[in-house]
């Protein structure tokens, strides 16, 4: 189905579903209900303005970087009502996802058009990815404990090291800042498939200090991952017809205390524990352990020196089974140290300098005997990465100019220099014109290089090279944006299945373009953004020319919401173009438009009741082919939260 018949189909949706929503009890709004909304319009164009971190690794108003950044907090996931990252995260522009089967199955991320493992991942500033297959498990997170996501996008390695060449995602936990005193909350909730969530916490700050402690649990029957058609001829290669279920339990903890000194003191904890059940030959079950601890010390040497030293250690285990039998184990630590560096100038810029050193051990059992492991068919199981940045942010009346630098020395492929430059000026009070090009890499994690039977050690590291033009709008009324770019990728690493192992494709040429705009608009709160995405493997050989897997050409995303006194309601519209499952273009997956609708009323002072209706036309579709997905399905969701 073309595109434009997704559009034709989408738009109809929204008209009915804007229809809907405005049916709901309380039509006749009272002028007391027209203030409440009011003010949330207000709350939320206050907010569309956030402070920012990730995009240059200090403090920065969303309005005042020039790189291409998406800000998810805490109201938006509450009003959303969503249940995983991969909910939160596709509502970004660029950014496009696949998941292999439903909650806790392994989910993909593909942020403009680079690979799944380009995107570097951090939680609360520590790096959250796998040292062995490169990914992030953001399957495991918890939406109820996050505070915000920060979302950037194009190449950060001159600032971030290798990973970054499509983009930094940042999730943060929740923390307290900003609250009075001592607050408990609660939530539980129930839906289809069997599917149960809740948790418990308790937050807080004070003049000097802020903390957070939260359980969560959640538990699904899920439904068959794995179509049986793909038996003997892809995806999982075998007919499992049964339900795949999940569990977890995760524990997050932070606490950050000011001392009389003015040093800063921060401490994080995030820990998630799970049991996934999938559709496999070689194995159908883990259970797994996602771990992050960070912590972190600033001050002021001097009024314009602050310095800020910071150690972070991230874990990922799992063991595998097959039909209950013990099979596989894999181990994977990684130690992170960074000083940094932010120097005000007396005309108020700003200059950074900082150094990095990251530490990589791989341990596993691959054989099946817990005596042995398999690492010692390895050629290495440890590499360090030393890295050196600096940065320069300037601005002048409607002048802007951010320049970043960086040099990694890698153990096993030696010297990588990056950099970004990036100008902007302000003309008309409310627009922004900018220009950006940067450069990164990527080196070959350790299943690529020497998993047994599979990686390839001739690897070479990946490198990029990209372009990009902005033009951002900044009204009373919201923003909106606009940005095109191309990245070009050498040495691209993908599976060759004549070789049944990785190798390096030498040319990848990407091109997009992003829409989004944020607005209210008659007490609606509207969001909506667009992607073009234009993917080209440039190889000679028998794939040139070819489409990228996975990556659709258009994608689209629209939410609309409103208040009406103690109730709200709220709808959304996701449209994915056609794309390809393999490398070879012949296998097509195909479009799909979802529809979600959402409710909620407030029973009592801090007392919330939710309801949600997802895929609401019962849509049949893969992210991924063999992959299935969510038919329609509702969860209600009972909420205790303090003001």
């Amino acid at each position: 189905m073309s595109i434009d018949r997704n559009f034709h189909r989408a738009s109809a949706r929204v008209v009915l579903l804007c229809a809907a929503s405005a049916a709901l009890p309380a039509v006749a709004q009272t002028s007391a209900d027209t203030g409440t909304a009011n003010a949330m319009a207000g709350e939320r164009t206050a907010r569309l303005d956030d402070i920012q971190v990730t995009a240059t690794r200090t403090p920065q108003r969303v309005s005042n970087t020039l790189a291409a950044t998406t800000v998810i907090d805490r109201a938006d996931i509450e009003r959303l009502q969503a249940r995983s990252v991969r909910d939160l995260l596709r509502r970004t522009p660029g950014l496009t996802l696949t998941n292999n089967g439903g909650p806790g199955k392994a989910t993909s991320i593909f942020l403009r058009g680079t690979e799944s493992d380009h995107t570097l991942v951090l939680v609360d500033g520590v790096e959250y990815r796998s040292a062995t297959a490169g990914a992030a498990a953001i399957e495991d997170l918890a939406v109820e404990q996050i505070e915000r996501i920060e979302i950037v996008r194009g190449p950060r390695s001159s600032l971030y090291g290798a990973d970054a060449i499509g983009g930094v995602i940042q999730i943060f936990t929740r923390d307290g800042r900003g609250q009075t005193g001592t607050r408990p909350y609660f939530q539980i909730g129930a839906g289809s498939d069997s599917s149960y969530e809740g948790q418990v916490g308790v937050s807080g700050s004070d003049d000097n200090s802020h903390y957070n402690l939260s359980v969560n649990g959640r538990r699904t029957d899920g439904f068959d991952a794995c179509t049986a058609a793909a038996a003997g001829t892809g995806g999982c290669f075998t007919d499992e017809p049964d339900d795949d279920g999940y569990d977890r339990v995760s524990v997050a903890f932070n606490y950050g205390q000011i001392f009389d000194n003015g040093v800063e003191w921060e401490l994080n904890f995030l820990r998630a524990e799970s049991s996934v059940e999938f559709d496999g030959t070689s194995q159908n079950s883990s259970d797994t352990i996602q771990q992050i601890i960070g912590t972190s010390l600033a001050w002021r040497p001097l009024d314009s020196w602050r310095t800020k030293l910071a150690y972070g250690n991230s874990r990922d285990d799992s063991d595998n089974f097959l039909d209950g039998r013990y099979v596989t184990a894999f181990e994977t630590q990684r130690h992170q140290l960074s000083w940094q560096n932010d120097i005000t100038l007396p005309n108020d810029d700003l200059f950074t300098l900082g150094v990095d050193y990251k530490l990589e051990n791989v341990d596993g059992d691959n054989d099946g005997d817990r005596r042995n492991d398999f690492t010692g068919d390895m050629r290495e199981d440890s590499r360090d990465n030393k890295g050196v940045f600096a940065q320069y942010l300037g601005d002048w009346g409607r002048h802007h100019l951010q320049l970043s630098g960086r040099g990694d020395d890698n153990e096993q492929f030696g010297e990588h220099a990056t950099g970004s430059a990036a100008y902007g000026i302000d003309f008309a009070d409310a627009y922004t014109a900018s220009i950006s090009y940067g450069t990164a890499f990527k080196a070959p994690t350790f299943n690529e290089l020497y998993f047994p039977n599979y990686g390839n050690p001739e690897l070479d590291p990946e490198e990029s090279d990209s372009v990009e033009v902005g033009l951002d709008g900044d009204h009373g009324w919201g923003r909106w944006s606009l940005h095109a770019y191309q990245t070009d990728i050498d040495d691209l690493i993908a599976y060759d299945s004549a070789t049944f192992a990785p190798g390096n494709i030498q040319k990848i040429r990407i091109r997009g373009a992003e829409a989004s705009v944020g607005t209210v608009l008659a007490d609606w709160q509207l969001n909506a953004q667009f992607t073009w995405l234009d993917t080209e493997n440039r190889t000679a050989g028998p794939n040139q020319g070819n489409e990228l897997p996975r990556r659709p050409g258009h994608t689209a995303q629209f939410d609309v919401d409103r208040a009406f006194g103690r109730y709200s309601a709220g709808a959304s519209l996701t449209v994915a173009d056609s794309s390809y499952d393999d490398a070879a273009n012949e296998n097509e997956l195909d479009s799909y438009q979802l529809v979600d609708l959402r409710a909620s009323v407030e029973l009592a002072r801090d007392w919330l009741v939710q309801a949600s209706l997802n895929n609401l036309f019962d849509e049949e579709y893969q992210t991924a082919r063999f992959y299935n997905q969510d038919d329609r399905n509702v969860f209600f969701t009972l909420r205790y939260q303090p003001q």
